[in-house]
């Protein structure tokens, strides 16, 4: 594809590898920056300032593009319930807006597939799960009700998808493995539940790549993915505690053995966020209640539906991606 795209949440991760790949494609990249960013100006990215909640930089941003993505938002396990739905929610609405006052053609989405929380495992499960309305923390049900907006904005007019990435990890990431590593040097990093708990993790590479293939599956004539949602991860589900006790032998750093009950950390989740609302504290608790369930449940997912409609193929595989990273630590490269 040639159109020009505009990306929001260039600054982060995800967005901001899509738009390195565009970049290096020859594809014109227009980006929504509250900062500037040099790395990406630097390459041709043409930066709109501001975010959001501002109307009149998203329709700036927006016109003469084909395909905006949406990659923008507010993550995170605490905070107030107000600042996820103004971000992920409104922010959402205003994207859209700003695609019908301009004629864009294509929108893709990147959500989350904390979208199907339920509390317990999540095994193996599709599309299909519904969608949760009450988690532990106001992501979740943030990040669901926009996919809802997105999901019921499809039209003739402006083809839309979701996209649901988890725990996307690679040289570059500033959340995944930097903020596991870092509690594990501090001593701070004990395994919750019996340790056997599977998840899906998913390559940088393989994100960007599905990013991508979901835009073309947007500009196909029968647009077969328009309105829907994918999750996307490795489809290498693996054991949680022994790829991170992988990271830390790579690394030379002891591994995690002393175990925790999912009862008492999910105990000590919630007396941490009383303190924190009380008190206040500043910035996150060490613990919380959707943490602890994250981190002692299963959460992999089915993604033959993203192969069958996106022809999505995971290019960059578990092992290759883990000995990538942990010679990028080794490097010298800080986490």
């Amino acid at each position: 594809m040639s159109d020009p795209v505009f990306i929001t949440g260039a600054s982060g991760f995800i967005g901001g590898k899509i738009a390195g790949r565009l970049l290096a494609d020859g594809r014109r990249v227009r980006v929504l920056s509250r900062r500037p960013l040099p790395e990406l100006a630097k390459f041709g990215a043409e930066v709109v300032s501001g975010d959001l909640d501002d109307a009149a930089a998203l329709r700036r941003g927006c016109e003469g593009v084909g395909t905006v993505f949406h990659v923008a938002g507010r993550v995170g396990v605490w905070g107030p319930a107000a600042d996820f739905l103004r971000v992920n929610v409104a922010g959402t609405r205003h994207v859209l807006a700003a695609c019908h006052a301009t004629g864009v053609h294509r929108l893709v989405y990147t959500s989350s597939p904390s979208v199907v929380y339920n509390g317990g495992d999540l095994s193996g499960v599709d599309e299909s799960a519904p969608l949760c309305t009450k988690a532990p923390c106001a992501y979740p049900t943030s990040k669901a009700a926009a996919e809802c907006l997105v999901g019921n904005a499809h039209s003739a007019e402006l083809a839309t998808v979701s996209l649901r990435p988890h725990l996307v990890w690679g040289p570059g990431d500033r959340n995944v493995a930097p903020r596991v590593l870092a509690l594990a040097r501090k001593g701070r990093l004990k395994i919750i539940g019996s340790g056997r708990n599977k998840v899906d993790v998913t390559h940088i590479t393989n994100v960007v790549d599905a990013h991508l293939l979901a835009e073309q599956a947007l500009a196909r004539p029968d647009a077969a993915a328009g309105g829907k949602a994918y999750f996307i991860t490795n489809g290498e589900p693996l054991v949680l505690w022994d790829w991170i006790n992988e990271l830390l032998r790579g690394l030379g750093m002891p591994e995690i053995h002393d175990h925790v009950s999912l009862g008492t950390a999910y105990l000590a989740g919630g007396v941490m966020e009383a303190l924190w609302r009380v008190l206040p504290l500043k910035g996150e608790p060490p613990m919380t209640r959707f943490t602890a369930s994250s981190l002692a449940t299963d959460h992999w997912f089915d993604i033959s539906a993203a192969r069958r409609d996106l022809g999505y193929a995971p290019r960059v595989s578990m092992p290759t991606g883990t000995a990538e990273l942990i010679e990028h630590y080794q490097a010298g490269n800080q986490f």
